[in-house]
């Protein structure tokens, strides 16, 4: 996939790289992470690579960030903040009904990987990047939003809920498992068997019946 330049070079060069806006380096600088990292994966540039895609000096970057680190920092944050609003908006507080909103969930997720690989790249890279009290509460939230679901999901099929930290863990596995593999184009819709879609939706469908066995043999 090609990496999004459009909102790069109209918000922060006027549609060309003649400098930044005074004011809006920090975000110049965090467009130009996420641009690399969809380019050259999570640890494929430096500091000094983000400023020099930006237009300045490798000190100026220092005025925002401490360090490396704290842009990748800022850049999950900044990903798991659209991703929990795109998975917020799948699930639609569960209608019509919690199976097929998990089902969106899960269309939603692989989505969002596609589209945004530098923000997902920063996100699941390395989990010192959720460090920080804002990007590790992003995260949570996020990731309690799966946790909901689950639930939801069990207790509509007559489950217990006590299962439904394990399934939340095993669905988010197997969803960025299964992401990860079409990213790097072992999955490919064109062959068959290899739609991500279809292989997520078997997955997490056996992961709810071995949620359910497991409430049943209790």
């Amino acid at each position: 996939m090609e990496p999004k330049e459009s909102f790069f070079k109209t918000a922060f060069f006027g549609g060309e790289r003649r400098g930044y806006h005074h004011g809006r380096l920090k975000d110049a600088l965090i467009e130009a992470a996420r641009r690399l990292v969809a380019e050259h994966g999570p640890g494929g540039f430096t500091l000094a690579d983000a400023a020099r895609l930006v237009g300045v000096t490798a000190a100026a970057p220092y005025r925002h960030f401490t360090d490396r680190n704290a842009l990748m920092a800022e850049l999950a944050k900044r990903g798991f903040d659209l991703f929990g609003q795109r998975l917020a908006g799948a699930w639609n507080n569960g209608l019509p009904d919690p199976v097929s909103a998990l089902r969106r969930m899960g269309s939603a997720y692989l989505a969002f990987a596609r589209e945004e690989p530098g923000l997902y790249g920063a996100m699941f890279n390395n989990a010192g990047n959720l460090a920080t009290p804002d990007a590790g509460a992003a995260a949570d939230k996020a990731l309690a939003l799966l946790r909901l679901a689950c639930d939801s999901v069990l207790r509509s099929r007559g489950g217990s809920e006590a299962n439904g930290h394990r399934l939340t863990f095993e669905i988010w596995s197997l969803s960025h498992g299964v992401a990860m593999l079409a990213l790097a184009g072992h999955l490919n819709p064109a062959n068959e068997g290899c739609d991500p879609a279809p292989v997520l939706e078997t997955g997490v469908a056996s992961l709810i019946e071995a949620a359910m066995r497991r409430s049943a043999a209790k």
